[in-house]
């Protein structure tokens, strides 16, 4: 293997490249670097926010009602274009950092041979075809192929999913298209060197690496609407579509009515006005920007206001294994010794044999810990810790006794030796896999001693390692022997004729929150599914601990991924719920056969080998403290705690917001709905303008403004997590269309009575009701009428905002003082429209005037009906 990669990659093993070679290398390859696409300007980050129906449709609203001398309608409606552009694009600024993290990681040195000379260079200098040398603590700086290695292991957690840092051989020999944590003659970019050294040749840089592979999926993967998203982006062309149509419609009715182009263009503004909810996409932004601020208290940082409301429609969450559902910490758990298996709760240093096994594992140990920090490989220090908490301190015993000797654990023996002195002998503690330490044993230790080990004993202990295995723990074997003085250095003969101490089970253990949140998520509706690149023993013990899996058929390996099609992968969905021994682009794959399945995703994970995912998904979860930046950047939502169950709570409140940003958005439509009625039907019976564009807008913005936004804060009704997840396509409107449209009906009548009654109590009016048109009405019962009308739309609109505390129970069940900041912004409307109509200067800029005692109750009572009427209707459903 390494004379082809040599021949293949046109290098010298012991020259290495010339700087010659190297140069036309670079300009042939480019640097070892990562690229990504191009991001969006400025400018085309704002038309992407106004290229919208509803968008357009305003800006031709302000532009006539420009035209027509409207200034003030003008102006209101260019702000309301202005701010929602503005929140947009402040949004995407802050959403697309996941490739300028991924460059970030780009190591800054590497140790390279060149013209038979080793030197340290930038890794964004390294070629393909240089030689690479490795030692602990270096990171890899590319894609390499060892030629020669010792000892060597490399922690992959960040690209793999592994638990533990992966022993490397350059004389393994595999197929290529092994899973990357299987390929062990390999070493890949960003990866660590943790121990032992190595020589390789580097046969992928840059955006060809692994990891560049990885970058290039970010870069390719565009991200999904949500639900919501699709919604307003739906309901937004469709009320665009419907104004432009009811603006043609009136402007031919009038003028077959005989009316005047110039106030036929006014009718027509205002009915614009009134088909489109201007505060609705500000609101949205609003309700959601508050979520945000709500999960910040439970501990997520949400990087992309959509995933608020997305993850209420979440029905599946894919989690990473390492770090995610555990706690990416090696941790002894079992050991076995004098014939017994016991947890490390119950070890006893009474028990003399387990007193030398807990001796053997941290003397035979380069690891060191204390409460302030610790150094070494993960598995070294997890049985130091084991030692630390059976009472038994690694400082001590070193002092005790001295190492005077050693022979370094090696991947062909998979053992380790270190030799001790005490105070009347010398002793020599080996721990390694147990097959490689059984064959070197010739006796056993047990309570009264050491005696020969049989096979009984042999078999006794086999058996206890497979029952440690089937948990899936990693299983160590320890043994020692006393060595004769004069003997002592001869490491030729310290592995030979042990006394075998027992063994040592460990594993990254699960969270102990994990278990309760992936409960409490079954009973939400949402399957949780495990995705990792771990083995799939492993996988599948954790997975049956915390319930995600309870029999191996749930669990699938990446290699059957590979041998199957994407459409049946799609069908497995249903029933596998382990994903093991899996690659980024598994990952990817297993996100979008789920999504086909029509399941909405979320995914969690923490490594660079999370990001596609990541992004991938609906929603994209990061670990906050584990987490690298670039799985950071590709997530729609941090978790601070690095806590599963925050997940959970999100989840909650995602529910919650959804349901609230629901409630404004009917909310808003109902009223609009109302006006649109109002004013259409007074066009199709001949009266004259209903209200004024400015009345419309004022409400929309202002009136309507602060009840939908204090309806986006309501306080969550109870049982929302029992509930099943909403469908991922499901549209916003389920099951309110009667509701909006019986509502918008009510609001439109009470307009028009309002109307009606205010041009007759003006005393200047005579004719019948119906026939109110405008050449027969003089000026100033024309302005009575209107305001009565503006009058009462708006305090229609303010009660009927408390039908929204419940769309089931009674307002008063619900509690009708629940939500004070609702009671807040009834007030402040009416206290608003009491002004405008009682001071002259602003009662003329809104062409209204002041209204007496009896004009107010007529009002008052008109303005309670939509309150009165639905209660009625709860009442009678119940």
């Amino acid at each position: 293997m390494q004379n082809g990669t040599e021949q293949l990659m046109d290098t010298d093993v012991e020259f290495g490249l010339s700087e010659e070679e190297v140069n036309k290398r670079l300009d042939e390859y480019g640097a070892n670097k990562l690229t990504g696409s191009k991001s969006r300007t400025l400018i085309q980050r704002i038309f992407a926010q106004i290229n919208n129906v509803l968008i357009y449709v305003l800006i031709v609203a302000a532009v006539i009602s420009g035209i027509l001398g409207e200034v003030a309608d003008s102006i209101i409606i260019g702000l309301v274009v202005i701010i929602n552009a503005v929140v947009g694009v402040v949004q995407e600024s802050k959403a697309e950092e996941a490739l300028q993290a991924l460059k970030n990681m780009a190591v800054p040195k590497a140790l390279v041979r060149r013209d038979g000379v080793k030197q340290e260079i930038p890794s964004e200098e390294v070629v393909p075809g240089d030689i690479i040398l490795l030692d602990a603590g270096r990171y890899v700086p590319c894609d390499i192929r060892l030629i020669e290695s010792v000892n060597l292991k490399i922690e992959e957690a960040a690209l793999t999913g592994e638990s533990v840092p992966v022993e490397k051989d350059a004389h393994f020999s595999g197929d290529p298209s092994m899973p990357i944590g299987d390929r062990k003659d390999m070493a890949f970019m960003s990866t660590l060197t943790t121990y032992g050294r190595a020589t390789g040749i580097a046969i992928a840089t840059g955006m060809k690496t692994e990891i560049g592979k990885v970058a290039t999926m970010l870069d390719q993967e565009v991200d999904d609407e949500t639900p919501l998203q699709k919604s307003l982006a739906q309901l937004g062309k469709y009320l665009g579509i419907a104004a432009v149509a009811i603006c043609v419609i009136i402007f031919t009715i009038g003028i077959l009515q005989g009316r005047g182009y110039l106030e036929m263009f006014m009718l027509a503004v205002s009915l614009a006005v009134a088909a489109i909810p201007e505060g609705m996409p500000a609101i949205v932004s609003i309700v959601l920007a508050i979520g945000v601020q709500r999960m910040i208290k439970q501990n997520v940082i949400i990087r992309k206001l959509p995933a608020v409301e997305a993850l209420g429609s979440v029905d599946v969450i894919c989690s990473d294994k390492t770090g995610t559902l555990t706690q990416n910490r090696m941790t002894v758990t079992t050991f076995f010794a004098d014939g017994t298996l016991n947890e490390l709760s119950k070890a006893n240093l009474k028990n003399p044999v387990q007193k030398l096994l807990f001796e053997n594992i941290a003397l035979c140990n380069d690891a060191t810990y204390s409460k302030t920090g610790e150094t070494g490989d993960p598995t070294e220090i997890a049985l130091v810790v084991a030692a630390t908490e059976s009472g038994l301190e690694k400082e001590l015993l070193d002092n005790n006794y001295p190492r005077i000797t050693e022979l370094p654990f090696d991947s062909n023996r998979k053992r380790m030796t270190t030799v001790h002195r005490s105070a009347d002998a010398i002793y020599s503690h080996t721990k390694g896999a147990i097959d490689g330490i059984l064959q070197k044993c010739t006796h056993i230790e047990v309570a009264d001693g050491s005696r020969i080990l049989d096979e009984a004993d042999r078999q006794s202990i086999l058996e206890a390692a497979m029952t440690m295995s089937s948990k899936a723990l990693r299983v160590l074997g320890s043994a020692y022997k006393i060595v004769e003085e004069a003997k002592a250095m001869e490491l030729d003969q310290a592995e030979e004729g042990l006394t075998f101490l027992g063994l040592i089970g460990m594993i990254d253990p699960p969270r102990e929150e994990v278990k309760d949140a992936i409960k409490v998520t079954k009973e939400a509706g949402i399957r949780t599914v495990m995705i990792t690149g771990d083995h799939q023993d492993t996988a599948f013990a954790i997975a049956k601990e915390l319930g995600i899996a309870t029999q191996k058929s749930e669990v699938i390996e990446g290699k059957t991924i590979d041998s199957i099609t994407g459409d049946q992968l799609v069908e497995k969905t249903g029933e596998i719920n382990v994903y093991a021994r899996v690659s980024p682009e598994h990952k990817v794959k297993i996100v979008q056969a789920l999504k086909v399945k029509g399941h909405t995703v979320s995914m969690t994970g923490d490594g660079v080998n999370d990001a596609p995912s990541l992004k991938a998904a609906d929603i994209g979860v990061a670990m906050g403290i584990t987490g690298t930046d670039v799985a950071k950047g590709a997530a729609d939502m941090i978790l601070t705690d690095d806590n599963f169950s925050s997940i959970v709570k999100a989840v909650e409140e995602g529910r919650v917001i959804y349901r609230n940003i629901k409630k404004s958005v009917i909310f808003l439509l109902s009223c609009n709905l109302g006006e649109i009625i109002a004013l259409f039907a007074a066009i199709l019976l001949g009266w004259p303008l209903l209200l004024r564009p400015i009345h419309i807008l004022w409400i929309n913005l202002v009136t309507d403004t602060f009840p939908a936004l204090s309806l986006g804060v309501d306080p969550e009704e109870p049982g929302v997590m029992k509930e099943k997840p909403r469908h991922r396509h499901e549209s916003i409107f389920r099951g309110s269309i009667p509701f909006l449209i019986l509502n918008g009906i009510l609001i439109g009548a009470i307009t028009l009575v309002a109307f009606m009654v205010g041009v007759y109590m003006s005393g200047e009016h005579e004719g019948s009701f119906l026939a109110l048109f405008s050449s027969g009405i003089p000026e100033s019962a024309l302005v009575h009428g209107q305001t009565m009308a503006f009058i009462a739309l708006s305090f229609s609109q303010l009660v009927h905002s408390l039908n929204f505390r419940s769309m089931d129970k009674s307002v008063f069940t619900a509690g009708i003082f629940k939500n004070k900041f609702l009671i807040y912004s009834i007030l402040l409307g009416i206290i608003l429209q009491v002004v405008i109509v009682s001071i002259g200067p602003i009662a003329k800029v809104f062409s209204v005037h002041s209204l007496g005692p009896m004009e107010w109750l007529v009002i008052a009572a008109l303005s309670l009906l939509p309150l009165l009427i639905n209660e009625m209707i709860k009442f009678i459903k119940k």
